[in-house]
């Protein structure tokens, strides 16, 4: 039996996808602010402290704590609810911030725990616990890719992240190792332990573009990857939105740029 609200989904989209949610009378789902698209007339929206978990502490001090908890994680003080208050079923959808995939986990099936990048959390089943978890090593926290907090989410119920780029599950057993980027890390299961390796060769790190270390994973557990992450994304915006054309203040700069592809 689950304790957290029982929601049933689709997934709409291909890159920019977006979650609908159905709920019976009285179920709940929460989301980040700003991340509502639509909903059925019956449902009421909320905006509370917190998670309205029940893990979560309901007297004024304990609300603060836990919305200081996710400001910690780079979300908003708030969030907000969706309950259905009619007899037939509703839906209500929430909308990615950005181009990627949404993925659904069951946390009943995972253990009741998942570890996640700060911004990782888009929507789950009212009774879910979005808290921090703080990185155990040192050198991980500074040059893991993803600072000393991570999200944390607990419980029974569903839950939906989003992520840039293809999402990629990978199962790792016992004594499994993977190397991937340090931004490529979406979330693992908490049997996975998640370390950094330096890149060895100078000219690998000096030259090779790919910054000094590998986030390693070893198993058991499970892994969520993704292929695209916003700050790789963002870089790229910044650099081609900032390049100065040649062509610009010189008469032979359109030459320069057929030469070297900025056109």
């Amino acid at each position: 039996m689950r304790t957290n609200h029982e929601i049933d989904y689709r997934i709409y989209g291909e890159e920019l996808q977006f979650v609908e949610i159905e709920l019976d009378k009285d179920e709940t789902a929460i989301a980040e602010s700003g991340s509502f698209m639509m909903m059925d007339d019956g449902i009421v929206m909320q905006t509370i402290f917190g998670d309205g978990s029940q893990q979560q502490d309901n007297s004024l001090l304990g609300k603060i704590f836990s919305a200081g908890k996710r400001v910690l994680t780079g979300e908003s003080l708030f969030m907000s609810a969706f309950t259905n208050t009619v007899m037939d079923k509703r839906k209500v959808s929430f909308a990615a911030p950005y181009t990627g995939k949404i993925i659904p986990v069951d946390l009943q099936q995972l253990g009741g725990k998942l570890i996640a990048q700060k911004d990782a959390f888009l929507c789950a089943a009212k009774g879910v616990s979005i808290g921090i978890e703080l990185q155990r090593r040192l050198g991980t926290g500074i040059f893991g890719g993803e600072g000393f907090i991570m999200q944390k989410l607990e419980g029974d119920g569903m839950a939906f992240l989003h992520a840039g780029g293809y999402i990629v599950e990978k199962e790792l057993k016992q004594g499994d190792v993977l190397k991937v980027d340090t931004g490529c890390v979406v979330a693992y299961t908490p049997g996975v332990d998640f370390d950094i390796e330096f890149i060895k060769g100078i000219r690998n790190w000096m030259f090779g573009g790919e910054g000094l270390f590998f986030a390693r994973l070893q198993g058991p557990g499970k892994v969520w990857l993704q292929s695209l992450p916003i700050s790789r994304l963002a870089g790229r915006i910044i650099q081609y939105g900032t390049y100065k054309r040649k062509e610009e203040g010189s008469i032979l700069g359109g030459l320069g740029n057929l030469f070297d592809g900025r056109e």
